[in-house]
Formats: structure tokens, C-alpha cells, sequence
């Protein structure tokens, strides 16, 4: 197997698990066994469809350790946004998420009302969604956020979050990486805003 059909699989393969999730409200417990209300990105295969977990997924079951190279798109804008356009100075906050889930809302409506305790992290709000859809989130949901020049809303069109950085099993998930690009937390689904603002502040 050449190494642009691996590739194309492991695409397919985190499209699928995305595709999978039916409703932001279907309940599985985190990974992490903290959050029981979390979504759920992964399912369990029906009767006669082939595993999932078969295909190579070189991010699945652990996140990337230090941020690798890869290509969203600023909202507003449309201009490409790359590693070398992160932040330079504080944490780096990247949140996995889909604007029509309740627990997505919620945890960026707690940072928002947060807002002043996380102030100098960087937060980069990513999602494969519809733009239409991701373009009201802030405003709806987190608008203490809007405008702030440390949070940015970027769109994933090529799935690369889930190709390189980790394959979640719950929306929403969240990596907390060191400017120094070296991840220091993560978890998968909401959790509680007093461990979420400890997590991003260290």
C-alpha cells in the first residue's frame, strides 16, 4: 500500500467516525470517566459493516505531542492558517468542536464567562463543519470571545485536525499545548470550567 492510499484511508477512515455521531445529545462516557454528558464522535459498527478501528489511524488513540504542520482556514477571512501563525507568547488552546452541539455551547460560554481568568492563552477554535454554521457560534454562544484578538475560529475543509493531531472519541475535545508546541492536557467532552481554567492557565 502506498503511502497516498494510507493517507486517503485514514481520511475516509476520520470522516467516517465524524459522520457516525447522530446527535451531540447521544450519551458515552468520556475516556477520561469525568463527564458523562459528553457527545459521542465514535460509534460501535452495525452487523456486517467492518471495523473501524482496521484502518491505520496514526492519531487515534493518543494526541499529537507536539503540534504538527497542518492547514485550516481562517473563518472571517478565508486566508490559510498555519503552524508558523499560532501565537508566539502564552498556551495554545485548540478545541475540537461542532456548532450544533449543546456541549460545545457550554464549554465555550463557561470560557467566555471565563474569559478574564484564561486571558493569556490562545484559543483556536476548530471545526469541520459548515462555515454557515460555525460563523454564529462565538456570537451565540461565547460572546465575551468576540473580537478577542487571542481567539480565532478556523475551518478544517481537509480534515487534518483528525488526520494529525487526534482522532477524538467526543465533542468537544480539547488540547492545551506549551508555546513551547508541546501538548501539556487534553480530554475529550465537556468537563468542569474550574479543571478547564486550571488546565489552560499551567
Amino acid at each position: 500500500m502506498t503511502m497516498k492510499t494510507t493517507n486517503i484511508m485514514i481520511t475516509f477512515t476520520g470522516m467516517l467516525l465524524l459522520l457516525s455521531m447522530a446527535s451531540c445529545e447521544n450519551s458515552a462516557k468520556s475516556t477520561q470517566a469525568q463527564e458523562p454528558h459528553a457527545s459521542s464522535l465514535a460509534s460501535t459498527p452495525s452487523v456486517g459493516e467492518e471495523p473501524t478501528a482496521a484502518a491505520p489511524q496514526p492519531a487515534a488513540s493518543q494526541p499529537a505531542q507536539t503540534i504538527p504542520d497542518f492547514a485550516f482556514y481562517i473563518l472571517r477571512s478565508g486566508i490559510r492558517f498555519t503552524k508558523q501563525d499560532l501565537a508566539k507568547k502564552g498556551n495554545i488552546v485548540f478545541i475540537l468542536f461542532d456548532p450544533t452541539c449543546s456541549h460545545c455551547q457550554h464549554e465555550a460560554n463557561h470560557i467566555g464567562q471565563h474569559y478574564d481568568e484564561v486571558k493569556d492563552a490562545n484559543f483556536y477554535f476548530v471545526s469541520m463543519n459548515d462555515p454557515a454554521l460555525m460563523s454564529t457560534f462565538l456570537e451565540t454562544h461565547a460572546k465575551p470571545l468576540v473580537g478577542k484578538a487571542n481567539v480565532e475560529l478556523l475551518y478544517d475543509r481537509n480534515a487534518d485536525f483528525i488526520n494529525k493531531f487526534h482522532i477524538p472519541s467526543q465533542y468537544p475535545a480539547v488540547y492545551v499545548y506549551g508555546n513551547n508546541g508541546q501538548l501539556k492536557d487534553h480530554w475529550d467532552g465537556e468537563r468542569d470550567i474550574d479543571k478547564v481554567v486550571a488546565s489552560i492557565r499551567n
